[in-house]
């Protein structure tokens, strides 16, 4: 797995906006970079919201796998996720707000377009985080909110950064929201636009967060510095979007807690569906390990630092089961290392094929959107063992078995599967010159 270093470019502040599935991706690929990928400012002055609190406690031992985040680098991979970001762990209040307009007036009810996303997205963070974040979703608006201008006249974009149209939209929100509504006492606002404002998310994905954004409108007297939008529906016609759609509203707020995208210009062809900041399309999925830790939601008890020359053993636990070993890491530079962790089918892992050893680079000097993250594939070019729909079929039989090893020769590192260990676990061991 070698890597050529990637050229930092500096994309429009405070945008994130992905691409739903590769033909959408395609067609978009004359856009500038700008436009598909996450820009964060990071707020001037600390927040009462931060992010991975758990995993920013002191550990010498890991020290040499806190690959730091890079200066000028847009959410970057590195731990601890710095200040600016909603926090991941305890109580998280979310603010809802179901929008419509003149010229595209809310299909439905808006309670039922707030049941497109709750309670599925509580659940799927209680689940990932193991209870550590206690998501709750607040509608203290029970209607649509009629936006003063039709949805056309703010000529939104895909990838818009908070300029002009975005500003123009949130200066009417709060001015329509706050007589009933006060911003302050919320963690993280969701603007949940009626389906039928903009084009089919099947054509171009405009969902949206801008994220760590000190320059975002305020109300109240806190900045909306972490706000997703979603607009219309992830339903590709497979009829899984009753119980999969949601999937979404996960990944935005994953950018609110300071996660970059995964996908890149190629699509989902670097994690594929390993981890729901890559694709959130079709079958359920996890976060990373890594992800995971620089949330907060693993301890660093659970985690194993291998820097060392030499041969260590780990006894690894699926990352979807509470408790255990969950991650081994072995870093290469002050940026970069690889991870270590199980993957099996329970959890929000549904669509898991081939239960294994995943194994994947992590890169805290590369920008979201470019790949800061790539999985390793145990079988290249085997068309994988799924055929669901959305799901990246190369990469879902990427983990390693028992026998089988990861090798960097340029790096001197291996990784082998020595066997099972406990119920459904995994013995590695990681060597390293």
């Amino acid at each position: 797995m070698k890597h050529s270093r990637r050229i930092r470019e500096t994309a429009a502040r405070g945008s994130h906006a992905r691409p739903g599935r590769l033909g959408t991706l395609a067609a978009l690929a004359t856009l500038t970079l700008a436009a598909l990928t996450t820009a964060s400012a990071t707020l001037p002055l600390p927040t009462r919201a931060s992010a991975g609190p758990v995993s920013t406690s002191h550990d010498a031992t890991l020290v040499p796998c806190r690959i730091a985040s890079a200066v000028g680098v847009q959410m970057s991979e590195g731990v601890p996720t710095p200040a600016g970001y909603t926090r991941s762990t305890g109580t998280v209040r979310a603010l809802n707000l179901m929008v419509d307009f003149s010229d595209a007036e809310g299909s439905g009810s808006a309670a039922d377009r707030l049941a497109e996303f709750f309670p599925q997205t509580s659940r799927w963070f209680r689940t990932s985080s193991y209870g550590r974040l206690d998501y709750r979703p607040e509608a203290p608006l029970k209607d649509w909110l009629r936006m003063p201008l039709p949805f056309a006249d703010y000529g939104i974009e895909r990838g818009a950064p908070y300029e002009p149209g975005y500003r123009r939209l949130v200066q009417d929100i709060v001015r329509e929201a706050d007589p009933e509504v006060d911003f302050s006492e919320y963690d993280l606002v969701n603007i949940l636009v009626t389906p039928n404002a903009g084009p089919s998310a099947l054509d171009t994905v405009l969902s949206v967060t801008f994220s760590g954004n000190g320059e975002a409108p305020k109300a109240d007297g806190v900045p909306l510095a972490n706000t997703s939008f979603v607009y219309s529906r992830q339903d590709d016609g497979s009829g899984s979007y009753a119980r999969t759609g949601y999937r979404v509203l996960p990944h935005e707020n994953g950018h609110v807690f300071g996660l970059p995208d995964l996908y890149t210009l190629d699509g989902g062809g670097a994690v594929g569906h390993w981890d729901i900041m890559s694709e959130d399309w079709g079958a359920n999925n996890d976060l990373l390990g890594w992800h995971k830790w620089k949330l907060g939601w693993l301890d660093n008890k659970q985690i194993s630092c291998a820097s060392a020359p030499g041969r260590s053993e780990h006894d690894l636990t699926p990352l979807a089961t509470e408790g255990g070993h969950k991650l081994a890491f072995v870093p290469l530079s002050e940026d970069s290392g690889y991870a270590i962790e199980v993957r099996t089918r329970a959890g929000n892992d549904e669509a898991v094929c081939k239960p294994g050893v995943l194994v994947y680079r992590v890169e805290s000097d590369i920008d979201t959107g470019r790949g800061p993250v790539t999985v390793s594939d145990s079988e290249e070019r085997s068309g994988g063992c799924t055929r669901r729909p959305n799901v990246h079929a190369e990469l879902s039989d990427a983990p390693y078995g028992p026998g089988e090893t990861f090798r960097d020769r340029e790096g001197g590192i291996s990784v082998a599967v020595v066997g099972k260990a406990g119920k459904d676990g995994y013995r590695v061991r990681i060597s390293r010159s």
